[in-house]
């Protein structure tokens, strides 16, 4: 990632992520993969310090960090998995979500879950989620098959971020754009006149606020002012100072 030109980044889709990542994970294929996403026991950091040991997919990412998550023994014994670290706990938020493909076949699980700083049950909500995904066992299955499926337990994938009341960079849309209309012959004929009357028939350009922008009120960014003409109740033009101009001219 680091030869690859600005602009290029690591943002898998969820199928990609179950269907090739883990997949080939779980199979024990390809074993670059590492080098994209790491094996690492999350539950032995903080959630501020995954960033630095995240692999080369998302190392100079500020946004979202990928890890592979070996099973852990209590899971392999039976037991529930210890989402414990120095500082606090991972507590699962809702239900689990069935992922599905491109042609609608259940290929995996998705839970999400919260960091709280402190001990249970007087933690402190943070900023920082987890998506943990497990894939089935066997081939993808119809959505419309209600067997619940069994999954594969050797290795989970995440995907780490922190929440945020803006959409990301790269999803954020350019504030409107400020056009304003131009009329040269009208400021030369403001400048050559000597009359102040002039001013109440000239359109007069104020400053306004777009909020009623979708692309200002989903990427959380403060729209730039644009231009905008107020011509209620004012004649345009005033075509007698209009033609004294054209008039005047050789």
């Amino acid at each position: 990632m680091e030869n690859m030109p600005p602009g290029y980044r690591f943002y898998p889709t969820e199928e990609e992520l179950i269907l090739f990542y883990l997949h080939n994970k779980l199979e024990g294929d390809k074993e670059c993969l590492n080098r994209v996403i790491p094996v690492v026991d999350i539950y032995d950091y903080n959630p501020s310090q995954l960033p630095q040991i995240s692999g080369e997919g998302s190392l100079r990412d500020t946004e979202q960090w990928f890890f592979f998550i070996p099973r852990q023994e209590s899971e392999a014994r039976g037991g529930r998995p210890k989402r414990l670290t120095t500082t606090g706990y991972w507590k699962a938020t809702g239900s689990p979500n069935h992922v599905y493909s491109s042609d609608n076949r259940i290929i995996g699980v998705k839970r999400t879950m919260v960091f709280y700083s402190g001990r249970a049950p007087n933690g402190t909500k943070s900023d920082w989620k987890m998506n943990e995904y497990k894939a089935i066992k066997g081939e993808a299955s119809s959505s419309s098959n209600k067997a619940v499926p069994q999954l594969r337990q050797e290795f989970s994938l995440c995907r780490v971020y922190k929440k945020s009341k803006c959409l990301r960079a790269f999803d954020r849309r350019p504030p409107p754009r400020r056009d304003a209309v131009s009329y040269p012959f009208v400021q030369e004929a403001q400048r050559g006149s000597t009359s102040c009357d002039h001013h109440h028939n000239l359109p007069q350009m104020v400053e306004r606020s777009s909020t009623s922008s979708p692309e200002s009120s989903s990427s959380g960014d403060h729209a730039q002012p644009s231009l905008q003409m107020d011509v209620d109740n004012e004649a345009l033009l005033d075509w007698e100072k209009v033609d004294w101009f054209l008039g005047s001219e050789p």
